[in-house]
């Protein structure tokens, strides 16, 4: 099989071509992008020129990711991301259970944290481009179009979320792990390949 997993589940499955190249590229390239950043505002030199190049690149790659949302093949879509309650709370359920779900796509729970670290993501960079830190070198590109204090709502903004990104990055490799190791289900593999064993 090409995702390695182990069929356990008595539902047929099927193995199919589930995340398209530009989504798998982008989800790798954000991966990249966010460490750097987050690495550099935190332990970077005082001259942080490559962190704001690394935010640039979040940026560019955040506005991929909502055109894609949008316009993208069906499993890329926002909408195959948002799930009513029903559904997630019947997936909570089953959730524990020692086998792989197979889900065509974002599980009602992954599906959530996707659109929840993307609009993290969103505010963090907005609140960046603003920050004025007042020492005359990292100032945001847009900080001189906006008023003081939301130049320093937008530092402290940026600063806030910036140590909300690790907790979730955590999370979501500790979610990987999870499935790996717990269920039987490999999720690596498919963002690089793009092929999934997933329900019939």
């Amino acid at each position: 099989m090409r995702d390695g997993a182990a069929t356990t589940s008595a539902e047929p499955t099927q193995v199919v071509r589930l995340w398209d190249l530009p989504l798998r590229i982008f989800h790798w390239a954000l991966a990249i992008c966010v460490a750097g950043a987050w690495g550099l505002g935190k332990f970077g030199p005082d001259v942080m020129t490559l962190h704001f190049l690394f935010g640039y690149a979040v940026i560019g790659l955040l506005a991929f990711r909502l055109l894609w949302g949008f316009v993208g093949p069906r499993p890329a879509r926002f909408r195959s991301c948002l799930h009513g309650p029903r559904a997630v709370l019947a997936y909570l359920r089953q959730f524990p259970a020692r086998q792989p779900s197979f889900w065509p796509g974002h599980n009602p729970l992954g599906g959530l944290f996707v659109i929840l670290l993307l609009a993290v993501l969103s505010v963090q960079v907005a609140a960046g481009l603003v920050a004025d830190p007042q020492d005359y070198v990292n100032t945001g590109p847009l900080a001189g179009a906006v008023s003081a204090r939301i130049s320093r709502l937008g530092l402290a903004l940026h600063d806030l979320l910036g140590k909300l990104v690790l907790p979730m990055v955590l999370l979501h490799v500790a979610a990987v792990l999870f499935y790996r190791l717990w269920k039987r289900e490999n999720l690596i593999r498919p963002m690089i390949t793009g092929w999934k064993r997933i329900r019939r």
